[in-house]
């Protein structure tokens, strides 16, 4: 099921604001057709996706502007068939390896020379590392989300433990909160990808993105040893307690209930989390937030961030009006508007755009933007492939329940390894 809207350009109260944007090309006379197709199918996204549109269509009257919304479901089905077949010349996608096999398939263009603008690559830069394969970008993010850890600040304040910065102090705040009686951590790991975003964290805090980036790209073996060193990192918090028992019957919202009535300190998820914990009974004096802190001192802090993005088809009909689109949804203006609290509720991906006035989008945007130097995951089931990173999954679940089995998962992962990536 999709629908088409055929852009009105009528005047938004917000045009004038983003018209107004260095990124927004304003001064190019643009012509033609512009066909985008777009799975914001939701309706807080889809009014987002044809508000730009409008806004867009009323900088550049002569352009005629096609929007096409596709169930977001059965756009990750079509999506092959029309890059190939009768494509738009723009898509909506995601980041990192999910962008692979079209880009490999020589379906989606290289924009590089757009990132060469200094507003691009400046104020974009904790995004390029998401959009970057083979050394060229392949399009533009338009929203992401943080992941930390959100912890209960009064639990803390009672211990008299403050925010970790190092491998050291988490563990310690951690023992307190294990003497205190209660588990460091809730997860609930029923689904499995909870546990990715541990090992992703640890990962890269212990051997930095670039190396979490191969390894999810299959160039290097499970068996390698540091990876060895991420899981025995890992193995410390398993062995002193930290985790919730039986975890593996919880859901990740089931696993909630844990850190809301205080049997666990802390929880690592993206914000995603904060809506369900605050209907908990968790104000925000009780619930705060820290970046995941660092545990090998060389390498620079990465994090997870989730990406949607935009892509230009390799045989679009009209990439120069392409290009002034993607240059716009980025503008520092743009990216107010449609990430705040009204629209999408979540992170500009510009590091010159203003944040909404709430608590946690206020410090992972901070977070983002100037403290990650390391670059921007995807997740693990978004950064490896979908058949690697079912059974990779699995094996941090049992790594976590069964630590001893570690050399046996292993084994079976790079067994995968070797057949997924052929």
């Amino acid at each position: 099921m999709h629908s088409i809207l055929k852009a009105s350009f009528a005047a938004l109260a917000a045009s004038a604001i983003v018209a107004g944007s260095a990124l927004a090309d304003g001064h190019a006379k643009l012509s033609g057709d512009l066909k985008i197709f777009s799975d914001m199918s939701n309706p807080a996204p889809r009014a987002v996706m044809e508000g730009m549109v409008e806004r867009f269509g009323e900088m550049h009257p002569d352009l005629n502007i096609e929007l096409t919304v596709i169930d977001r479901e059965a756009y990750k089905t079509q999506i092959r068939n029309f890059l190939t077949a009768n494509p738009p010349d723009v898509a909506n996608w995601y980041a990192a390896n999910r962008m692979l096999p079209y880009v490999e398939a020589g379906l989606f263009e290289d924009i590089s020379d757009l990132w060469e603008d200094p507003e691009i690559s400046e104020n974009l830069a904790s995004t390029k590392g998401a959009m970057t394969l083979d050394g060229k970008q392949w399009g533009v993010p338009y929203t992401y989300y943080q992941w930390g850890v959100y912890y209960r600040k009064d639990i803390y304040e009672e211990l008299g433990l403050e925010e970790p910065t190092d491998w050291a102090s988490f563990k310690a705040n951690c023992q307190a909160m294990v003497d205190s009686g209660r588990k460091c951590f809730t997860i609930g790991s029923k689904n499995q990808w909870p546990t990715a975003g541990w090992f992703d964290y640890l990962n890269m805090r212990t051997n930095g993105y670039d190396f979490h980036a191969q390894l999810t790209n299959g160039e290097i073996e499970w068996t390698d040893e540091r990876v060895l060193a991420t899981f025995a990192n890992w193995r410390e918090l398993i062995d002193m307690g930290a985790f919730i028992d039986n975890h593996t019957a919880y859901s990740w919202q089931e696993s909630l209930p844990f850190i809301v009535d205080g049997s666990a300190g802390a929880i690592l998820k993206g914000n995603f989390a904060v809506a369900p914990l605050r209907d908990g009974g968790l104000d925000d004096d009780k619930l705060d937030f820290h970046q995941f802190p660092a545990i090998n001192a060389d390498v620079e802090l990465a994090e997870d961030a989730p990406t949607d993005t935009f892509h230009i088809p390799a045989n679009a009909a009209n990439k120069d009006a392409a290009r002034a689109f993607l240059k716009f949804v980025v503008s520092a203006d743009n990216q107010t508007l449609i990430n705040n609290g009204d629209n999408l509720g979540q992170l500009p991906v510009n590091a010159s755009s203003s944040v909404d006035d709430d608590k946690f989008l206020q410090e992972g945007f901070e977070m983002l933007s100037s403290n990650s130097p390391g670059g921007v995951a995807q997740f693990f089931d978004r950064d490896a492939p979908a058949e690697m990173a079912k059974v990779a999954m699995e094996g941090f679940q049992e790594f976590m329940v069964k630590p001893d089995n570690l050399d046996r998962i292993l084994g079976r992962l790079e067994k995968a390894r070797g057949r997924i990536y052929k």
